[in-house]
């Protein structure tokens, strides 16, 4: 091979490399959740653990993280005391974390006793497996976050286990 085709390869090589990083980059923006996907999180009816309603519509307004998890996750259970931890650092901030379950009401509140958090957490049930997957979640695949500004637009979504320094990031760029 020559140096002339040599060069030829290497230049169609960062080409190809430099479209699919670009690809990549509108692929992950053209994955976030639609607006009517938003509005159905919004408008469904969710419960705690305990049984009590909660009306999301108290939701509307701040920068919400939602994280679709589940007791029998591992990824889930170890990213939890980081979101909680993520919680009480922008408590202050008008940001308001929001765990949905997608396991039973018994299963999620024997895992609370055990291992509670601060931020609310709400059954999510076959209905939220289906909301997360509205959000987003093509795999549905947990654990699930997702990044919903003041304005109520989804802005970040991630499939699999956070990075805590990632979401402090996406929630100071959503404030």
């Amino acid at each position: 091979m020559n140096r002339r085709q040599l060069i030829i390869i290497v230049a169609i090589s960062l080409l190809a490399l430099l479209g699919g990083v670009l690809t990549s980059q509108w692929i992950y923006k053209t994955g976030l959740a639609s607006d009517p996907a938003v509005k159905a999180f919004f408008a469904n009816s969710w419960q705690t653990p305990d049984g009590k309603t909660v009306n999301p519509q108290d939701w509307q307004g701040k920068v919400l993280v939602v994280n679709f998890w589940a007791s029998w996750c591992p990824p889930c259970v170890e990213e939890m005391p980081a979101l909680d931890k993520l919680q009480q650092e922008f408590l202050q901030k008008n940001v308001l974390f929001v765990g949905i379950g997608i396991d039973s009401p018994s299963n999620i509140r024997e895992f609370l006793s055990k291992t509670p958090v601060s931020y609310p957490i709400v059954i999510g049930g076959l209905e939220g497996s289906n909301l997360s997957k509205q959000l987003g979640n093509s795999q549905g695949a947990l654990p699930f976050t997702i990044i919903i500004n003041a304005k109520g637009k989804a802005s970040y979504s991630k499939l699999g286990k956070i990075s805590e320094d990632d979401i402090r990031s996406e929630i100071k760029s959503a404030l």
